[in-house]
């Protein structure tokens, strides 16, 4: 797949596109929080995030089409955002998880869910796979209504790349 085709060829956006996103930053390889990511790179009329942040870190403004903005001096990383966003544009990421791996923490709304322990494949927001990672924590909240949070660590060679999780076949 091109990774340069775009949200309008693909429904992902390239990563040029989120670069050029007022939104879209990752933590730093220094940083040791897990933060909040967006991909939201089109101005749309919403603001779940925004409503959903205790912390009021992420910020959409008077407009509602405007993009949202994360304050990671006031992100927590509780990942209530993560499960709000209906677009699925939002996840968790954290570089230095333990030395060798990172962890990502996004939405699934696909069954089976995975357990806690299994290894599953990571992939890129084209589908594509990227490697191998562990599921550490499986959420399925109530008020989560019926999108479960899924966190995984996985190598840190991968970090940008990863956004996700593929799909576990039915047994």
């Amino acid at each position: 797949m091109d990774k340069n085709a775009g949200l309008k060829i693909t429904g992902a956006p390239s990563l040029e596109e989120l670069h050029a996103s007022v939104c879209y930053r990752l933590p730093s390889k220094d940083c040791n929080k897990t933060l909040a990511v967006i991909e939201c790179i089109e101005g749309i009329p919403c603001n779940p995030c925004e409503t959903a942040c205790p912390q009021h870190a992420i910020t959409i403004g008077s407009e509602i089409t405007n993009i949202p903005v994360v304050d990671w001096d006031l992100c927590t990383g509780c990942g209530l955002c993560v499960a709000a966003c209906p677009g699925l544009a939002i996840y968790l990421k954290n570089y230095n998880y333990n030395e060798e791996t990172s962890l990502i923490t996004f939405p699934f709304e696909y069954y089976p869910l995975p357990e806690v322990g299994q290894s599953v494949t990571m992939a890129n927001r084209f589908g594509e796979e990227i490697c191998v990672g562990t599921v550490l924590k499986v959420l399925t909240l109530k008020r989560n209504d019926k999108t479960a949070v899924i966190s995984v660590s996985y190598p840190k060679e991968f970090f940008e790349d990863v956004i996700t999780m593929k799909r576990l076949k039915r047994e």
